[in-house]
């Protein structure tokens, strides 16, 4: 099964892992929160972690950086979806039975659904940051592909750089005057028009020049597929710092206003939305939204990303997709953000009861529903669920530092499945400490009783 175990690259010389490897390599890098190098070392280093990797005290076997992130992006969100379908199932057994883990009649699930952000590894986007992070790109690799085909075209590119550098922190100190004299304000609106102009136009410059640079290097012919891979990247760029110009040019100069659908806010991470869920403090984040579904037992049954989706969209859909892994759902808690009418019906067909608190003013029929019993203890219970958030977050989920919306998806759903195996260690390590208690009290009590004979055996109370 291609899923289950990837093929194996042979033009590939560097060494491989396997697939328990692989699996616990991931899981140690969400659990701990941590990058790359700092599993390079503990793999290496760690004789608790290179045991459960299934190497002995004096086997010399280490692990190259290379291959390690090679082989952890090789899982893959559907294949993470399924192991946590067994982790959880497993975690359900133990609870159930936590003598040996056999699966009894399993109770009903009582779910609790909500949505937070993870971040992406983007600094904070504005227009003319963004053109310079594309022609920063453009440059550089139109100057390395020159020197792959031996023009000099780019011989100047360090040169080249700091002056699209200047040009936009030029631009950018312009916009931090506080003059609030109108003469003053007016000048002031020149200058900023003028510095953008200048910008726009040195950025422009050297997008000629590199799209002369790709015209001359096709006269010469691509040799293979790394050539057209460079051309589509550069042309890439291109694009991006057109888009940007374009941007700045009706925005600064003729006053227009952007329209949100319109704007990029990561040229490295396209798939990063502008989000602003009224949080105090926090009046942006630039991210994606994930939505989690988790059940009494602090197990998280079912996740999904959010791209350019709000929470009513997703509510039948996670409760669906829930049940399909987990048919013994029965309850499952929202905030009012998840609420509609259809949303209401619909999940009244699948659920036993449906905690959605409406918004607005209630009617007498729905103050009767939100008041009774069971809905208020269920209401009362949901806020549990941002425990989970939080552990996630503090688990690896509140920054996103792989690349791409299938780096992203990947170290979500592995960052699940971390969890949840935390999850079942919390669960053994607690009836662990709670025997050990019992022990103790248990050999407490055998001394006691000891002692006592022994009191009753002294020779002058025999003697007496």
């Amino acid at each position: 099964n291609r899923q289950v175990a990837p093929a194996v690259n042979k033009a590939n010389g560097r060494p491989g892992m396997t697939l328990w490897s692989i699996f616990v390599c991931g899981v140690i890098r969400l659990d701990l929160n941590i990058d790359y190098d700092r599993l390079h070392e503990l793999v290496n280093q760690h004789n608790t972690l290179r045991a459960m990797l299934g190497h002995g005290a004096f086997e010399d076997f280490n692990y190259h950086f290379q291959t390690l992130k090679d082989n952890v992006s090789l899982l893959t969100p559907e294949l993470l979806d399924e192991i946590n379908q067994l982790v959880v199932k497993s975690g359900h057994a133990l609870i159930l039975d936590p003598k040996n883990g056999k699966k009894k009649d399993a109770p009903a699930l009582r779910g609790r659904c909500d949505s937070f952000v993870v971040e992406t590894n983007v600094h904070y986007p504005t227009d003319i940051n963004l053109l310079l992070d594309a022609m920063r790109k453009v440059i550089t690799l139109s100057a390395q592909w020159c020197e792959l085909r031996g023009l000099s075209t780019w011989r100047q590119q360090a040169y080249n750089l700091r002056q699209i550098k200047r040009a936009m922190r030029t631009a950018q100190n312009k916009k931090r005057s506080r003059a609030k004299d109108a003469v003053q304000q007016g000048r002031n609106e020149a200058l900023i028009k003028r510095a953008h102009q200048d910008y726009i136009a040195c950025a422009q410059r050297y997008l000629d020049k590199a799209h002369q640079s790709l015209l001359e290097i096709e006269k010469l012919g691509l040799v293979d597929w790394a050539d057209v891979s460079r051309k589509m990247q550069i042309e890439g760029f291109m694009a991006h710092a057109m888009r940007q110009i374009d941007q700045i040019r009706r925005r600064v100069i003729l006053g227009e206003v952007i329209a949100h659908e319109e704007k990029v806010f990561s040229i490295f991470e396209p798939h990063t939305e502008w989000i602003s869920k009224g949080k105090a403090g926090v009046p942006v984040e630039l991210g994606l939204k994930v939505c989690i579904l988790e059940d009494q037992h602090q197990f998280i049954l079912h996740h999904q990303l959010m791209q350019h989706q709000s929470d009513d969209q997703l509510t039948v859909e996670m409760v669906s997709q829930a049940r399909k892994r987990f048919a013994n759902l029965a309850v499952c808690s929202f905030d009012k953000g998840f609420h509609s009418k259809d949303n209401q019906a619909a999940l009244k067909e699948q659920l036993e009861l449906v905690v959605l608190p409406r918004k607005g003013k209630l009617s007498q029929e729905a103050r009767m529903i939100e008041q009774a019993p069971e809905f208020v203890k269920a209401r009362r219970a949901h806020s549990a669920v941002e425990s989970a958030i939080n552990a996630l977050e503090v688990h690896g989920l509140d920054v996103c530092p792989d690349h791409g919306i299938g780096g992203f998806r990947r170290y979500v759903a592995l960052a699940v499945v971390a969890r949840n195996i935390h999850r079942i260690g919390v669960i053994l390590w607690q009836r662990e400490q709670e025997e050990r208690k019992v022990q103790a009290r248990h050999g407490a009590h055998r001394a006691a009783k000891r002692a006592q004979g022994y009191e009753q055996l002294r020779p002058d109370r025999l003697a007496a």
